[in-house]
């Protein structure tokens, strides 16, 4: 038995493997940061074997509150992926007991979403009708940063902005658009085609590319945190939101959504950008009519609990989010969905998934064309 971590997103340090119930292991950090939570890793030659692996620092990692009711996912074959009700945390570490079935498996903190799989997604909605694709810029590592852009631009269309994965580690918001541009590039989708007819869409898939291979949580190949970037972002440190800031300078932005992933709070929830300075007066009713109109296209999205209007503080205006309202004076949102499961919908077997986070995304469509036409 062995454990490998050399691969796409890959992250792990191993301080000791020789006993397989006696595995010791450390979160290994973002590259150029101190950040460490994500986990993804390959153990070999393990069918029938009983594991314990035992991760040292986990009261270390970024979010600790993450840990308590959180159980880590597995797969045999990168596709279907599963919960392990093997895991915990006890004394400052996750622990995670499981036996295996089959030779291979890989552990990860939460459902990968591969660069090959960016690569596909980009290449359907390149083949689109009804879409095309386009580089804004450049990232530390010299990766496009990819935009989808839905529509062409026209005095009846408003330009609507959506981006995901600022932070790499959070693969849910790359699942959420997958399932988002699915529905939105379907020809037969009539709620589909009235987005199309009244929005022209740019969505950036996933700002952080580097930050994805590399296997980081939260940063990008020079140690940035992409999300505490956008007042000023530079060249050399965040490339990442200079190009995509640029863009939305010339395209003007009428609606934004930034899709993250929250490691402590088992919810979807939005986080709104009323406290803002300068959003007009029409944004606290604006919001709630958005709100509800997700909260009926999907029983997934709650209002109760989320974050308070206080949590950024000075810090405020570098967030994506924020940065927009106070620019644009337009409906500016984060999307945050749960790394653990959803309390309101628990899984047993799944959990929060790709796959739940994708009927998310297809579901968003119906608040974006609400807004759209709200007259």
């Amino acid at each position: 038995m062995r454990i490998s971590q050399g691969f796409d997103s890959g992250s792990i340090e191993v301080l000791s493997a020789a006993a397989p119930e006696a595995i010791r292991l450390r979160l290994r950090p973002d590259n150029a940061a101190s950040f460490c939570q994500w986990f993804h890793f390959r153990v070999h030659d393990a069918a029938g074997v009983p594991l314990r692996m035992v991760f040292e620092n986990a009261a270390e990692a970024a979010y600790p509150d993450g840990w308590p009711d959180y159980r880590a996912v597995a797969s045999y074959d990168r596709r279907v992926w599963f919960r392990v009700p093997g895991t915990r945390f006890e004394d400052g570490r996750l622990v995670i007991e499981h036996t295996p079935e089959r030779n291979n498996i890989y552990y990860a903190y939460f459902e990968p979403y591969s660069h090959e799989r960016h690569l596909d997604l980009l290449g359907r909605a390149e083949m689109s009708p009804y879409a095309q694709v386009r580089s804004l810029g450049a990232t530390v590592d010299g990766r496009s940063v990819d935009c989808v852009m839905v529509g062409r631009p026209a005095p009846e269309r408003q330009p609507v902005w959506i981006i995901a994965r600022q932070h790499p580690g959070e693969t849910m918001a790359e699942w959420f658009v997958e399932g988002l541009l699915e529905r939105l590039l379907d020809g037969a989708d009539p709620l589909a085609r009235r987005v199309r007819e009244h929005a022209c869409l740019y969505i950036v898939p996933n700002m952080n590319p580097d930050g994805a291979i590399r296997g980081n949580l939260r940063t990008n190949a020079a140690g940035a945190n992409l999300n505490r970037e956008w007042m000023a972002p530079s060249a050399a440190r965040s490339p990442e939101v200079l190009c995509v800031r640029e863009h939305m300078e010339a395209t003007g932005c009428a609606l934004f959504l930034d899709i993250h992933g929250d490691e402590s709070l088992p919810y979807v929830f939005i986080d709104g950008a009323q406290m803002v300075p300068g959003v007009p007066d029409t944004m606290p009713g604006r919001e709630a009519a958005f709100l509800a109109a997700l909260a009926g296209a999907s029983p997934d999205f709650q209002t109760e609990v989320g974050y308070t209007p206080d949590r950024f503080g000075e810090e405020m205006l570098t967030l994506a989010s924020k940065w927009v309202a106070h620019r644009f004076g337009c409906l500016s949102l984060t999307l945050e969905m749960p790394f653990k499961d959803n309390r309101l919908l628990p899984d047993g077997q799944h959990g929060w998934s790709g796959a739940r986070s994708k009927r998310l995304g297809a579901a968003m469509l119906q608040p974006v064309l609400r807004d759209l036409t709200r007259g």
